[in-house]
């Protein structure tokens, strides 16, 4: 007698990530019960073995596990577009736009985030942001595996006119707000709905935070074992504000302060020497790459080559949309590999398989959840992505003496093409549609927010100093 499951995906291209490379699997299927993977395997073995309530006919697609999005702002999705082509893109982008922004915007730009990158096979979001307590609602509606953290800062809330060499001043009250919020979100949220939200904490740079700030932090994080998502060395602007205030680089501060361990999840480490990349990696520290923000906003290249070969932990993230403009891993794959082949002047750096490793099953590591997620494995939740490869870009396929299937994916693939999304077993993109949310309408709610917004920056006048508005009067933009 055959075991019972919920549902086989069976007759698809099964990429389990499991071994050194892609753990391939043609003709492979996956069954599925409540909200974990049951087995995987061989199509005839599996429908042999089980039955199921759903069958789901995965021939002509590839099978993969959820990608995993291992640093995203999703609020920031209300300015989409606002922090490109400038010089000074937190100053006089993204921030001046922030400023203004309400809750409820906020909140509409983060849904509207979430749903894009789910639909391109996005299933955990390490969203680090604020107001969380109001955002992670979004999640949970949509359905999405999340690692939550509340953005904490001491800085004012208006930041226009504010210059980035001047010393900032750290604002008390605000760091108590910040960090009692994000304590509550901790005691409401952390390990709930079966263990598909989950909560670190998130100081949001060294140059943003006090020292009595970051202490209490890191003794909070230790006291309820969690772990601590966190700018660091991002850039020039961080390592002077540091150094102004107590002789030292970022890194060296962090380190007294006991921060540099396996509990630290770091974004970017762009501004870092090699000494202090070896010391990251040495204590475990893992690190985000985000390739496309940080090459839009910065013109550079993040240093995650140098730290992959120290044996550092390095998975993708697709950062903020004022800046990258899109939330999508299979743009920030196809990017992360072009740009360092470029760099090198090598075409075999960053092979498709090896950032596809990096969405997935190296991003699951770099987040302390490879014993859940990032590989399709008996045991693991039943986070899965469809991608049809009956699509012009993704036709026509090899399957063998060579086969095309991941190349594709990494340098063809849209994330237009993904058309089944399951989280924690159950559906929550089908033919292409979200089946959680009413997407139409939650663009429809993020066009009115970002109008209201745009007509509050009118009114301040603060557009006169930023060079997307001027370029926008003078019909560039």
């Amino acid at each position: 007698m055959r075991e019972k499951a919920n549902i086989i995906i069976h007759g698809g291209y099964v990429l389990t990530m499991e071994g050194p490379g892609s753990g391939m699997i043609p003709n492979g299927a996956v069954a599925i019960r409540g909200d974990s993977i049951v087995a995987v395997g061989p199509t005839p073995e599996i429908l042999k073995q089980y039955s199921a309530h759903r069958y789901v006919d995965a021939h002509d697609h590839a099978v993969l596990p959820g990608l995993i999005d291992c640093h995203i702002h999703t609020s920031n999705a209300i300015v989409r577009g606002g922090s490109q082509d400038i010089a000074k893109w937190m100053y006089s982008g993204v921030l001046p736009l922030l400023s203004l922004a309400e809750t409820e915007d906020l909140v509409a730009g983060s849904m509207l985030n979430i749903i894009e990158a789910v639909k391109k096979g996005t299933t955990t979001f390490c969203d680090y942001d604020f107001p969380m307590l109001e955002l992670i609602k979004n999640h949970i509606a949509a359905g999405t595996r999340v690692v939550a953290a509340e953005m904490i800062n001491g800085l004012p809330t208006v930041t226009y006119g504010v210059e980035d060499t001047a010393l900032r001043e750290f604002d008390t009250a605000r760091e108590n707000k910040k960090f009692s919020d994000a304590v509550r979100l901790v005691e409401k949220y952390h390990q709930t709905y079966n263990g598909r939200i989950t909560c670190m904490m998130g100081p949001q740079a060294s140059d943003m935070c006090s020292v009595p700030l970051l202490k209490e932090i890191r003794s909070y994080a230790e006291k309820m074992n969690l772990g601590i998502h966190m700018h660091v060395a991002q850039s020039p602007r961080e390592t002077r504000q540091v150094m102004q205030r107590y002789g030292k680089r970022p890194v060296e501060l962090l380190d007294e302060l006991g921060y540099l361990d396996r509990r630290l999840h770091t974004a970017h480490i762009t501004e870092t020497t090699a000494a202090e990349r070896a010391l990251l990696a040495e204590r475990g520290v893992s690190m985000a790459l985000c390739t496309g923000s940080i090459g839009i906003i910065g013109g550079e290249i993040p240093p995650a080559q140098d730290y992959m070969a120290l044996a550092g932990r390095v998975g993708l993230g697709t950062d903020q949309a004022p800046g990258n403009n899109c939330n999508n891993l299979f743009n920030e794959m196809k990017f992360t590999s072009i740009l360092h082949k470029v760099k090198n002047t090598d075409p075999t750096s960053f092979p498709a398989w090896k950032v596809l490793r990096m969405a997935t099953i190296e991003a699951a590591q770099c987040m302390g959840m490879e014993e859940s997620v990032g590989s399709l494995r008996a045991g693991k939740k039943a986070d899965v992505v469809l991608v049809a490869l009956d699509t012009p870009a993704m036709s026509p396929v090899l399957a063998w003496p060579v086969r095309n299937i991941v190349p594709n994916l990494v340098y063809s693939a849209s994330g237009s093409e993904v058309d089944t999304v399951l989280i924690d077993g159950a559906f929550v993109v089908e033919n292409g549609r979200m089946r959680t949310i009413d997407e139409d309408a939650e663009i429809k709610r993020a066009n009115r927010c970002a109008q209201l917004l745009c007509q509050r920056l009118e009114a301040t006048g603060w557009e006169k100093d930023m060079p997307l508005a001027g370029w926008t009067r003078e019909g560039y933009y």
